[in-house]
């Protein structure tokens, strides 16, 4: 973890995160929304989840706005940098934030508590496997707070998978 992560209003992050969570659900998307804050607290992207329009399986908000991230920040910057996200990274979205350099990640929802939400649903066949699982096995720390706000977090999701 980078000494240079400064101390946020997690809280107050992770509710932007779920407001772009509501923006991808009222444009027919998956529930799921995620930012990035500097060093400083400013926020520097957000990202959707990008499912559509191409039923993108690998579309996660968190792996899209870690690509972009990776692409506009060297890892040096992203170190001192926090992924706020609507529900815990899967094993993908865990990946592309190791693979970036991101030093924590503050999530709502945890993976157990989403396969719950979804269950078989094809479209979200959600992988019970904590981020700290990933993130342990690699060379580096991530700081990893969550689940915080878990019952905000999964209200998003309550009414979108239970939709036939």
């Amino acid at each position: 973890m980078s000494d240079t992560l400064a101390v946020l209003d997690h809280e107050h992050y992770l509710r932007l995160a779920f407001q772009v969570a509501q923006r991808a659900l009222e444009a027919g998307g998956h529930p799921f929304g995620a930012l990035l804050a500097g060093p400083d607290g400013e926020i520097l992207m957000e990202q959707e989840n990008a499912f559509l329009p191409d039923h993108d399986m690998t579309g996660h908000a968190e792996r899209v706005l870690m690509t972009r991230a990776s692409t506009a920040w060297s890892p040096d910057f992203l170190a001192g940098c926090t992924m706020y996200t609507s529900a815990e990274p899967c094993a993908m979205c865990a990946g592309a934030a190791y693979w970036t350099g991101v030093g924590r990640v503050v999530y709502g929802l945890s993976e157990k508590r989403l396969k719950a939400l979804t269950g078989d649903h094809p479209e979200n066949p959600t992988l019970d496997l904590p981020c700290r699982c990933v993130f342990n096995a690699g060379q580096r720390q991530i700081e990893v707070i969550g689940p915080l706000l878990e019952d905000e977090a999964a209200v998003l999701h309550r009414r979108f998978w239970a939709t036939p």
